[in-house]
């Protein structure tokens, strides 16, 4: 009979993957020819349940190295005592760099033992001992050295009580507010030892007294295994000698622990290291930001001299808690938060734990913010600690019991992930992993106490959950600021949610809502009954107040849309987009908190919502695509006004889509003017074909062909949103009419048009100007082609040649047109130029309007039009040069001022710097007009220079909503600075 043969065990059965795995257990004693050796199953077994098995039994193996004579001792004691065996191979399987403390220190693994782990009130003890060994203080290096040592050892205890239970689970779990209270505590306990190294080292130390006050997550007792910890010093006696003791304490524990920050001191870096309990009184009443108040909500007094670390304490509590009241609370605040989020770069924000959407910093800001919202009233809410304040904000009835307990977990969960990654080599980090690093991953994962669950893995598990948790931390703003705030206005009565009226205005104006109470009225309004469309808006408002927040006018936003909600209310897919679609809502919000032009569109040319989502579609269609559907729909109504209704809705809706598309940065200057232009030309054509066709039925034939000739902006296809359409009317008999009733035809015509097309409306005006026409408003309406050439050969001036040589045709008879072209390029092109009489009468006539059509009280530094170095400088003097030039550079026969320009430049009349100078101001004043009308929802040339108006203008030329507005009109005048005095050079002196 054969004998059966048991196969060979394998070192992979607990975990392990390194080739070495046997070898290092074998060397350990632990492993021999046929598998485990006897008595080491649970041994084996636990290093299975480590984070990284063979991370541990790496570190393992080089702890019998380095002191094989006591290693039988170490062996035995991981055989025999389950909670040293839990504590070291969990802390090893976690961390490289306890397990490179522990090599270099033999010995230090009976910290572990169940009886030996320092309690936390001995921190402070231990860290004095290993400074104060003997009466002699330690000094320099050697004080250092021995710091850093006992620190280390203390946070290896930390870690391993933290990891241990996921190796044994015999042993407690403890809870996360015990760790980062141990791990705050040995901070307190390091800045105590280091100050006693400090005051050995300074001369004279005893003629100052110096508090520690710890801020931040130290302050709060929420501290991180590898962080900055900040600090602010105060100070008595001699300054310098208690400067000299924070600069020397600041070293002794940045090089033996972790790196002292003192940044968020009064002024900052630039400020004095230590001041008086007077000075920082003088500088928090006077200079000091609402963000400064909201750091100091966490400062506590942590070391050194402890009267006056209370006192301190006394002095700016209640200034902290009066912080809400301040004027410039929502900008500071606001900008805080706008801060941090710019900081992260996008390519890793959907993983950095800390700042990135749906971090730590969104829960941390918006439990802040709700304590100094709420904290003047309410002494409960008034906790460092970010946790603790959760939990008092859910008591308190300002957040819902069961948000605040969801967002205590997700806060939680994210701690414990940037904890688990500091541990592994003790570096700040705050990165979650690549989720395609599944050996990264699987570590994290086991470190946390994630387990695999039926087919998914623990890598799976934890990048599920790590979405999970940031996603419903992105919905903070949701869940803490404006739910309970529809509850107030409904007057639900809940015992999770219970905001007065009074506290939702509060809330509301801590938010940047100026007028609270009409906030809350338009929310009810909107909120009120039980219909569908009541509860969709319900779903809808926490986002969009959170979103009008952001915006430079969040109460006029909030009306805007109330007047927008209304006037759709019978719209079947309006609320049904909002609701589906993200980007409709966002783009929707800051265009109405942005812009008072767009909602009054928006409530009669609805469609242009559903393009919102849509970028391409919003921005993509082209001018001569929409003319030609504009002209198209005119022409299929059966009347004059049928007609002219459809070109204006079609020009409303083509207005709001190109405003839209601007306002969010999808079409650049010369698109806008294009789509303007383009659209305007359309209306023109086809109010002009609608009133020769009405007029001609009327007579019984048709006796004249008109045209008509776009001037100014109209002509160099430049028009801004609120320019008028300056034309010229020309017209030719036809074939059997005589030149009598050609021009009554042509006449009646015209006046129809722009009777029509002026006719008072809700949207921008349509007005067709014709005073550009010969002799002004003294002339007749409509000439004749030859009664033009005429006028011009005989009486024209140069002022009517400067403005011809903008004119193009833009609607009714083609044929006619081009005539009327070549007739007036001889008179805009002179042959020869112009001579220096003529020169100087162009001059005399800009120095004129200059002077007399600047309004009154405006500002000649940020007037677009009339200002220096805007639209008219920069005009005059590119027509100047085509007056004088054009005759001979076929470029410069352009109706367009930036072809012209760019000719200029290609013809060497002008230098290349100098045309981009121009162009550069041009197009700026061009936008920032065509901006200030969008803003002000009526055309205007003087832009803003302060206010929430100059904001948004600020805002949609792309500054942060934390810079200062006032950093474009410096831009803009710089701009036009430059582009003035090129004016100079070459209209005045070339």
């Amino acid at each position: 009979m054969v004998e059966s043969v048991r196969p060979r065990a394998s070192a992979a059965r607990f975990g392990f993957t390194d080739d070495r795995a046997e070898d290092h257990l074998r060397a350990a004693g632990w492993w021999n020819d046929a598998g485990p050796a006897e008595g080491v199953q649970q041994v084996l077994a636990a290093f299975s349940r480590a984070p990284d098995p063979d991370l541990a039994l790496r570190a393992v193996d080089r702890l019998r190295e380095a002191d094989e004579e006591r290693w039988p001792e170490l062996s035995n004691a991981i055989r025999d005592d389950a909670t040293l065996r839990g504590r070291l191979l969990a802390v090893l399987g976690t961390s490289t760099a306890v397990a490179d403390f522990l090599v270099g220190s033999p010995g230090e693994w009976r910290r572990l033992t169940a009886t030996a782990c320092t309690p936390v009130a001995d921190y402070s003890d231990e860290l004095l001992a290993a400074v104060q060994p003997t009466e002699q203080v330690l000094t320099g290096r050697e004080a250092e050295q021995a710091l850093r040592k006992a620190y280390r050892a203390l946070l290896m205890e930390i870690a391993a009580v933290d990891v241990g239970h996921l190796v044994e689970t015999g042993l407690d779990q403890p809870s996360f507010a015990e760790i980062t209270n141990a791990l705050t505590e040995l901070a307190d306990a390091s800045l105590r030892a280091g100050l006693v190294v400090a005051g050995q080292e300074v001369a004279s130390s005893d003629e100052a007294v110096l508090a520690v006050i710890a801020m931040g997550k130290c302050g709060g007792r929420e501290l991180n295994y590898v962080s900055d910890v900040d600090v602010v010093f105060v100070g008595e006696g001699d300054l310098q000698v208690a400067t000299r003791l924070a600069t020397t304490m600041m070293r002794v524990v940045g090089h033996a622990c972790f790196e002292v920050d003192a940044a968020l001191r009064p002024e900052g870096k630039a400020g004095a290291l230590v001041r008086t309990l007077e000075g920082h009184e003088a500088y928090y009443r006077k200079w000091a930001r609402t963000w400064e108040f909201q750091a100091l909500l966490k400062a506590r007094p942590a070391a050194g001299d402890a009267e006056l670390g209370r006192r301190y304490a006394e002095l700016i509590a209640p200034m902290v808690w009066s912080a809400a009241e301040r004027e410039n609370f929502v900008t500071d605040v606001q900008q805080m938060r706008r801060r941090v989020e710019r900081h992260v770069p996008s390519e890793i924000a959907d993983r950095e734990l800390k700042l990135g959407i749906g971090g730590l910093r969104d829960v941390e800001f918006a439990v802040q913010l709700l304590q100094l919202v709420h904290g003047r009233a309410d002494a409960e809410l008034r906790s460092a600690s970010t946790m603790e304040a959760l939990e008092a904000l859910g008591r308190g009835g300002y957040v819902g019991r069961a948000d605040a307990a969801e967002l205590r977990a997700s806060y939680e969960f994210l701690r414990t992930m940037e904890h688990r990654l500091q541990l592994r080599a003790l570096r700040r980090t705050h990165l979650f992993p690549e989720y395609e690093d599944t050996a990264q991953l699987r570590w994290l994962a086991r470190a946390s106490g994630v387990a695999p669950r039926r087919d998914r893995s623990e890598s799976d598990i934890l990048v599920a959950e790590f979405r999970r948790h940031a996603q419903r931390i992105r919905r903070l703003h949701e869940k803490l600021f404006y739910r309970p705030l529809l509850d107030a206005v409904a007057r639900v009565p809940t015992a999770a949610l219970r905001l007065t009226t009074s506290q939702a205005e509060s809330r509301l104006a801590a938010l940047g809502y100026a007028a609270p109470d009409g906030a809350l009225r338009h929310i009810q309004a909107l909120t009120s009954g039980v219909s569908r469309r009541a509860a969709i808006q319900q779903t809808l408002l926490p986002v969009l107040l959170d979103l009008l927040a952001d915006t430079t006018d969040p109460d006029g936003g909030l009306l805007a849309y109330r007047r927008v909600s209304e006037a759709l209310a019978d719209t079947p897919w309006y609320l049904r987009v909002l609701r589906d679609e993200a980007a409709v809502v966002e783009h929707l919000a800051f265009l109405l908190g942005t812009s008072r032009l767009v909602p009054d569109l928006l409530v009669r040319a609805p469609e242009i919502l559903q393009l919102l989502g849509e970028t391409e579609r919003l921005a993509g269609r082209s001018p001569l695509e929409v003319a030609g559907s504009l002209r198209a729909a005119a022409r299929r109504q059966p009347g004059l006004k049928a007609s002219v209704a459809a070109a204006r809705s079609l020009r409303r809706h083509e207005l709001l889509r190109v405003a839209c598309a601007d306002l969010l940065g999808l079409l650049d200057v010369p698109a806008v003017c294009a789509a303007l232009s383009s659209v305007w030309g359309a209306v023109l054509q086809s109010a002009l074909a609608a009133a020769i066709r009405q007029r001609s039925a009327e007579v019984g034939s048709e006796p004249a062909k008109i045209a008509v000739v776009g001037m100014g902006r109209l002509g160099g296809q430049e028009l801004g949103y609120g320019s008028d359409a300056d034309v010229l009317f020309v017209c030719d008999k036809n074939d059997g009419a005589s030149d009598a009733e050609a021009l009554k035809f042509a006449t009646s015509v015209a006046e129809t048009v722009r009777e029509v097309l002026g006719a008072p409306t809700q949207d921008p005006a349509l007005e067709v100007d014709a005073n550009l026409r010969p002799e002004g408003r003294s002339g007749p309406l409509v000439r004749t082609l030859d009664s033009y050439r005429a006028y011009y050969v005989r009486w024209g001036e140069v002022w009517e040649a400067q403005a011809l040589l903008r004119a193009r045709f833009v609607a009714g008879d083609e044929g006619l047109g081009e005539r009327f072209i070549a007739d007036i390029d001889p008179v805009r092109y002179p042959a020869g130029g112009l001579d220096a009489t003529k020169v100087r009468e162009v001059r005399r006539i800009k120095a004129r309007v200059d002077t007399e059509r600047m309004p009154r009280g405006a500002d000649p530094t940020t007037h677009a039009k009339l200002g220096r170095g805007g639209l008219a400088d920069v005009e005059w003097t590119v027509q100047l040069m085509q007056l004088r030039h054009a005759h001979e550079v076929d470029t410069l026969r352009t109706p367009s001022t930036p072809a012209a320009l760019q000719a200029l430049a290609d013809a060497g009349l002008a230098d290349a710097e100098d045309v981009g100078s121009l162009l550069d101001s041009w197009l700026l004043a061009t936008r920032a007009r065509n901006v200030a009308m969008l803003v002000r929802g009526k055309a205007v040339d003087q832009l803003p220079t302060s206010g929430r108006e100059l904001a948004a203008v600020a805002r949609v030329f792309g500054y942060a909503a934390d810079d200062d507005p006032g950093e474009f009109l410096d831009a803009y005048r710089r701009t036009t600075r430059r582009a003035h005095a090129v004016v100079e050079r070459l209209f005045y002196e070339s």
